[in-house]
Parts: C-alpha cells; structure tokens; sequence
C-alpha cells in the first residue's frame, strides 16, 4: 500500500523530469555568433580567439608541416589577424575545412573567417562577404607529359580529375555539363588519384598545379584558361560588414609593411618558375587590377 502510494506521488514528478529532459534536448544549439546589439569585434575579444577555417593539405597555401604545426601563406595571415586584434598570434584555433565546407561553416558560425584559398565568384558572393583579395589565381587543367591532350577541348572525351566545391569543379559543371568529372573531397585525394592514373587531368587553381609540377616530374599545364583570371580572398558570413571591414583595413596596412610579399617569399617563391613575378600571385594591400 505504501508502495503504491509513493509510485502514486513520484509519477507526475517523473514525468515533469521527462518532458523538461525532452524540451532542453530540442532546444537549438546556440550560435557563436554575436547578437545584433553586440559588436562582433567585441564577441570575439570576450572569447579571446579567433577561429579560422583553413586548408591542411594545400600546399604552400595551407597545409601541416612535419612537427603537425597548421602552417601556409594563409595560414600565416590568421596568425597576424589574431596578433593585432587579440595581442598575441596563438590566440588563433584554426579549422580544417574542405571546398565544399567552406561556406557551410560560414553560415554556420563554426569559423569567423575563411583563410582557405577561395576564388570569389558571383555564386559565392551571394551566399559569404568576401573581403578585399590577397591573392589572385586562374583555373588550368594538369596532364602527364605523355598524354595526347593539348588544349582543353581534348579533355570532352577523357575523365577529368576535380576537388569537390572548386572554382574548377564549379565551372566545368556550368560550362561542360557532358564532361565526364571524377570528384573526390580533398586536394590530397585528387592529386594521389591523377598519380595513379584514374584520370586524364585534374583541374584546379592554377598555383596549386604549377606547385606540384615542380616537385613532381613528368607533368604539364595545359596553356589554356578554364575561366577568366580572379581574385582569391578572406571570407565572412553573410551581413558580418564588421569583420569584412577590420579584415580589410588590416590588408592595407599589411600592404604597407609588404607582408604578403614576406609570406610569398617564405612560402610560394621556391614551388613556381623562377621567373614568376610575386605581382601575378599576390594582391598587396588587397588592391586588385584584374
């Protein structure tokens, strides 16, 4: 009897328990974000770290050197970011991202800032703000030196090799709808994927190809553009004018230091032609002239 009395008094408040585990299980994950009344500057102060997406497996751009360190031309500018807005450059936690999680993580605040080598498009423009360019870049294709491809047009009836969520893979799809393309996730799995032979060419910036031309004999870079020259810049999420205007007054007063100038020679110089001009890679002070 006091059984059943005592199951009779602790079943409603079991059942509150319930229904309160349940709604709190339901509740949205809260952004990290700032709300509209707080200045983003400020949010990411309060946290005391400013996250950035960038590549692990794009070199010299952003990639992990042997000691497992984030390091890269982009990379490196996160660090400097985090110096002048937060007083010290390891105040940065930096976010492996792929092409196609880019804007994703943008718009889903798990990054303040993309540093991942993003070539500015109309499309993308209309879902991330991109500040002024740091860099600027074109869209070729890479074959083995014994391959009969020539021009891009040889391309229509081979297999070609791209990076999901690309400028490349972007505008071959568009442009090339009957094309056979052969996609992988990463950078890394492309370039293994055109070394084994499961592909013709592979298609992608134009500087990550020049790069590993050089370190890997016995290929070439068709001549021909996919796609005219553009610019490659940091990204924001949509609206964030804030950050977009720090990020850029912080460009140009890089500029004046030739900052950029000191990571190409640190990083981009010694995997291009030596008579590749630094003024044909990077955009100094975020100036573009395309």
């Amino acid at each position: 009897m006091k059984t059943a009395n005592l199951t009779k008094l602790l079943g409603p408040l079991f059942g509150l328990a319930l229904l309160a585990g349940c709604n709190k299980a339901e509740e949205p994950p809260k952004p990290a974000a700032a709300s509209p009344a707080t200045s983003y500057l400020e949010t990411i102060k309060a946290r005391d770290k400013l996250i950035v997406g960038v590549f692990t497996d794009k070199p010299p751009f952003g990639f992990v050197d042997e000691k497992g360190r984030y390091v890269g031309f982009d990379t490196d500018i996160g660090r400097r970011l985090a110096k002048d807005l937060l007083g010290d450059e390891n105040k940065v936690e930096f976010v492996a991202v792929e092409p196609a999680s880019r804007i994703p993580f943008l718009q889903s605040d798990k990054v303040d800032l993309i540093l991942a080598n993003m070539t500015v498009t109309p499309e993308r423009k209309e879902a991330v703000d991109f500040t002024n360019p740091n860099l600027r870049v074109a869209v070729q294709a890479i074959v083995a030196d014994g391959s009969s491809v020539q021009k891009l047009d040889d391309l229509a009836d081979k297999t070609i090799i791209v990076t999901t969520g690309t400028t490349a893979d972007i505008w071959l799809t568009k442009n090339h709808p009957d094309w056979k393309l052969l996609k992988f996730e990463k950078n890394s799995e492309s370039l293994q994927a055109l070394a084994t032979g499961r592909g013709d060419a592979y298609a992608q910036d134009n500087l990550i190809l020049f790069s590993w031309a050089k370190q890997n004999p016995g290929y070439r870079v068709l001549p021909q553009l996919l796609g005219d020259e553009a610019p490659i810049a940091p990204a924001v999420k949509k609206g964030n004018t804030e950050l977009r205007d720090w990020v850029n007054a912080e460009l140009a007063k890089l500029g004046e230091e030739k900052f950029l100038l000191k990571l190409y020679d640190q990083y981009v110089r010694k995997e291009l032609s030596d008579d590749t001009k630094p003024e044909s890679v990077i955009v100094e002070g975020g100036k573009w002239q395309g």
